[in-house]
């Protein structure tokens, strides 16, 4: 695994923060541009067949990872300030790689609100929504909101992770939503049923409160996805 330099999440990235309508952490939206980006990025000695995939940890958050024929992969992934982790299983869950960072730009705030979600099929293109209180609704469409929240990153190129974050949330109540959108392969979006990896998706979505703080909490759910065009509400709750 390539060693931070200075904080992953610094590295290729436009700070905003300064502008009232993009409040930080600023909105990264990469429509499958991640080559030019790549936050967390390493090179696997043996590489899993079928079914058998390793897993990327970051903060405790499990992520199928996907790599190439040779081992290669990258994924996109918003650091808040403090202590963080990445950490490399095996398909069996044996421990092959792990890094510990502390950012300690303490100037930014941390994120009280992430949503997280991936998915087990490389190919499915899956989004995350998020509706809040004031009636803001944050995809790949609209990315970053004027209430401070945002996506991080629309992934379209493999199991996500895909991040909605809030620095300062406001009061309320908030959606979480989760839509097989189509299918991504070497020509481009498709929706061919027939070409997805597994008959039935399955979608982790998690979301952390106060994270990097002794009053983090945490909720993850499990989502089936049998079909595209499926939309599913995942939660809702108030802050």
């Amino acid at each position: 695994m390539t060693t931070p330099i200075g904080g992953w999440n610094r590295a290729g990235l436009t700070d905003r923060s300064e502008e009232l309508a993009v409040n930080y952490p600023y909105a990264l939206v990469d429509r499958g541009a991640q080559r030019g980006r790549r936050m967390i990025q390493g090179q696997l000695d043996k590489v899993g067949k079928g079914r058998a995939f390793h897993k990327l940890v970051v903060n405790g958050n499990p992520t199928p990872l996907y790599a190439d024929e040779d081992g290669r992969y990258a994924r996109a992934y918003s650091f808040g300030s403090g202590s963080n982790s990445v950490e490399i299983r095996s398909p069996d869950g044996k421990p092959v790689k792990r890094v510990q960072f502390y950012e300690a730009d303490r100037s930014k705030p941390q994120p009280m609100i992430r949503i997280i979600a991936a998915w087990d099929d490389s190919q499915a293109e899956v989004d995350l929504h998020v509706i809040t209180p004031d009636g803001q609704h944050a995809f790949f469409g609209q990315p970053a909101l004027s209430n401070g929240g945002g996506l991080d990153a629309d992934t379209v190129d493999g199991p996500g992770p895909e991040n909605f974050v809030m620095t300062s949330p406001m009061h309320g109540l908030y959606q979480v939503w989760i839509n097989y959108w189509g299918n991504f392969g070497a020509d481009g979006y498709h929706f061919d049923e027939n070409t997805r990896q597994r008959p039935v998706i399955t979608s982790r979505i998690t979301l952390v409160f106060n994270e990097n703080t002794p009053r983090e909490r945490r909720e993850s759910f499990v989502v089936p996805l049998r079909g595209i065009g499926e939309l599913t509400l995942v939660k809702t709750f108030r802050y």
